[in-house]
């Protein structure tokens, strides 16, 4: 038998039918004359049964009919589901050449807006400057020098999460430290939010913050060691917004969700102590932050060594927490002994030997001890000059050397003296041109408190210099940075785009 196709199975179930009911009406007419002549049981009971099987024949016949008229709607509706498939790959196809036009757009704003924010640092700093040449406020200015590294002994520890969560701990502390990892989803969300919140836009990072926190209870629970990552980081935006009683339930939260889950002993546990260290630090409560912070050093101390560089970044904000009660021999010990861990690890031209080394020397001018700050200072200036242009020789002097000479000859022409080449000396350096900068200013204001006012203006010359070209090299790179994003993010659209048309064609 040859196979049939759908119409010819239909148009001879048509034909059936037909026959089928001709036969049954002609067995009908049989039936009732056969009744009216004579009554046999036999023959009636014999076409009573063909009609009943000619009756279940019509039935079948009657299913088959609907099935394919069913079947004919289920391919028209597939026809128009191809049709609607279509059309939304056309639409998609639209949408995402809107979506290139509109990162195009996009683009352009941040770019514009990263020039705006550096030319407005820029205008802050030279306002900032003029302040160092009225008299009258030296000692304002020298106080508030002082007071500098009190804010770079805070840093926000936006990122503390994220560097402590996968450590190298000791052997014997591997299994406290390495059940837990924060997902790659928290970290892109964690730096999105940062981003917003750092331009201000605290609109839109708080309720991405809570509507991440709301799907994350609901998938895994409150006690979870992912929500207490998202109460970390709604956390830090409370807290730049100086909603400082919600940021403090946020992390106590946190705290005790990481304690029962990863154990009192785990990074993240002294990662969020630190943060709540630092809120209370940022409120002035320094006395009841001081504990947490001395717990979170212990914490880092037992999992990551006493000679880890994130010890030496807990011992610093611990330091300023003593510092601010005025207990500066505990102040010192601390800062010398984060001040050792930077440089037995991380070497004498880590950024953070010169930070903390001016936060010493902050430390010491609190005490009048400035002939110590004043050496400190020297240091950091002095490794910074060799590091650019070499050994110190006669001819090769470092800045607070050239200002001491022209302080001895202020009364002599000032274009015999030696500085012209000394303006932007630094801007080159291989270390870290913030610090630089600040150890100049401060420094300067040093000379100031002196009397040393020829010294302390050569100084914030150069630091007004150097704090000009570090701005439009900044301003450079955000531009090549931005525009290298562009060509990725560019690059990333085609890709798509390719794998999208092979998947129209029917390509695996």
């Amino acid at each position: 038998m040859t196979q049939m196709s759908q119409d010819e199975i239909i148009t001879n179930t048509k034909t059936v039918l037909q026959g089928l009911e001709a036969l049954r009406v002609e067995h009908v007419s049989i039936m009732n004359g056969i009744a009216e002549v004579q009554k046999d049981n036999e023959k009636s009971d014999i076409l009573r049964k063909n009609i009943e099987n000619i009756e279940l024949g019509l039935s079948e016949a009657q299913v088959m009919m609907a099935l394919t008229s069913h079947l004919q709607n289920i391919e028209a509706e597939k026809q128009k589901l191809k049709t609607q498939v279509r059309r939304l790959h056309q639409e998609n196809a639209w949408l995402r050449d809107e979506l290139a036009n509109t990162q195009q757009k996009f683009q352009a704003s941040e770019q514009l807006v990263a020039q705006l924010e550096e030319e407005k640092k820029h205008l802050e700093f030279m306002a900032s400057v003029k302040k160092y040449d009225e008299n009258q406020d030296q000692d304002d200015t020298c106080e508030k020098s002082r007071t500098d590294p009190v804010v770079e002994l805070f840093p926000d520890e936006d990122n503390e999460d994220r560097n402590n969560m996968s450590p190298t701990p000791p052997s014997q502390f591997a299994n406290q430290t390495s059940g837990y990892e924060i997902p790659a989803r928290l970290r892109t969300l964690h730096n999105l939010v940062i981003q917003y919140a750092s331009q201000g836009r605290y609109e839109v990072a708080v309720p991405l913050c809570k509507q991440a926190l709301e799907d994350l209870e609901k998938t895994s629970g409150h006690d979870h060691p992912d929500v207490a990552t998202m109460l970390n980081i709604l956390a830090l935006v409370y807290r730049d917004q100086n909603k400082y009683k919600e940021a403090a339930n946020l992390l106590n939260d946190a705290l005790s969700i990481r304690g029962k889950t990863l154990g009192e002993n785990h990074p993240a546990v002294a990662a969020t102590l630190n943060n709540l260290a630092v809120l209370y630090g940022k409120r002035g409560k320094y006395k009841d932050a001081e504990p947490l912070c001395k717990r979170a050093l212990e914490i880092r101390e037992k999992v990551l060594g006493k000679d880890h560089p994130d010890v030496a970044k807990q011992l610093n904000n611990l330091a300023l927490l003593c510092q601010n009660q005025g207990k500066y021999d505990e102040v010192e010990k601390y800062y010398q002994r984060a001040l050792d861990i930077y440089e037995s690890k991380l070497g004498p031209d880590d950024p953070n030997v010169a930070k903390t080394k001016n936060n010493l020397a902050g430390c010491y001018l609190k005490q009048g001890r400035y002939t110590e700050a004043e050496i400190l200072y020297k240091q950091v200036l002095t490794r910074a000059h060799e590091r650019e242009f070499g050994a110190i020789d006669s001819k090769n002097k470092p800045i607070w050397q050239v200002a001491e000479e022209r302080e001895e000859h202020k009364f002599d022409n000032r274009e015999n003296t030696p500085y012209g080449e000394y303006g932007g000396w630094h801007k080159a350096a291989k270390v870290d041109s913030p610090t630089v900068t600040t150890t100049l200013k401060n420094l300067g204001a040093l000379y100031r408190r002196q009397g040393m006012f020829e010294a302390a203006e050569t100084l914030e010359d150069c630091a007004m210099r150097s704090k000009k070209e570090a701005y439009d090299l900044a301003k450079q790179t955000k531009v090549s940075q931005l525009l290298t994003s562009n060509e990725k993010r560019r690059s990333k659209q085609i890709k798509e785009d390719m794998d999208f048309s092979e998947e129209k064609n029917g390509k695996p």
